[in-house]
């Protein structure tokens, strides 16, 4: 017989493995296209435990919304950015993104979906503001610190620069697909991709950089 603590580890690993094979379902093929028995199948589990933990299928699409955002959270977290220096931290900041994306294609899709949704299942969930607050604690943070330091410029919202670094690290894996076939380049090679990395990161951090006066002719 399972020990009680065996047995929630049991439970909490039979909702992870639900929570990855619906990420990918649904980001194939939205909420109203993806299949329980399939996430159900992908899971090694069946619809009744699916439905014991989740409730119903746009209860477990909400969880894995959640879950996904909750995932580069607490990478973002994991970095302690506050003991580097603001640019340096900045840089990490950009990276880590770019590198979650790159590596969690099914996440970039969920949130296509969602998006092609409008946002309606996400619109019901009482924890995607806290679960995202720390976007923003930490971005401001590393953006106070650049300012007092006289490294970055004041004036911006890191609401905007937050958005900035979404829309530069999302659209690389978004739209690999068509930007590489109508401008024929090797969007999945990992060299391209490394260029781009290295490109969005300095593409921010010129963005946000206190920019020298020029000189004054003598």
């Amino acid at each position: 017989m399972l020990e009680a603590s065996q047995t929630t580890q049991l439970e909490d690993d039979t909702q992870a493995a639900i929570l990855r094979a619906a990420v990918i379902e649904f980001g194939e093929h939205g909420l109203t296209g993806a299949r329980v028995d399939a996430i159900a199948e992908r899971a090694a589990t069946n619809k009744r435990m699916i439905y014991y933990y989740f409730h119903d299928k746009e209860g477990l699409y909400l969880a894995a919304l959640e879950a996904s955002y909750k995932k580069i959270r607490d990478q973002e977290l994991d970095l302690h950015l506050d003991v580097l220096d603001p640019e340096a931290a900045l840089r990490r900041l950009v990276a880590i993104n770019f590198d979650h994306h790159v590596a969690n294609e099914h996440y970039i899709r969920l949130v296509m979906s969602e998006n092609m949704n409008r946002g309606r299942t996400l619109a019901k969930s009482d924890q995607i503001e806290a679960l995202n607050r720390p976007a923003l604690t930490i971005l401001s943070a590393i953006y106070s610190r650049g300012v007092d330091q006289g490294v970055f410029r004041p004036g911006l919202n890191p609401v905007d620069i937050h958005a900035s670094i979404s829309a530069l690290t999302f659209y690389n894996v978004s739209n690999r697909y068509t930007f590489g076939m109508i401008f024929q380049v090797p969007t999945h090679s990992p060299s391209y991709m490394a260029m781009r990395r290295e490109h969005i990161i300095e593409m921010m951090v010129c963005f946000l950089k206190v920019q020298p006066s020029p000189s004054m002719p003598h």
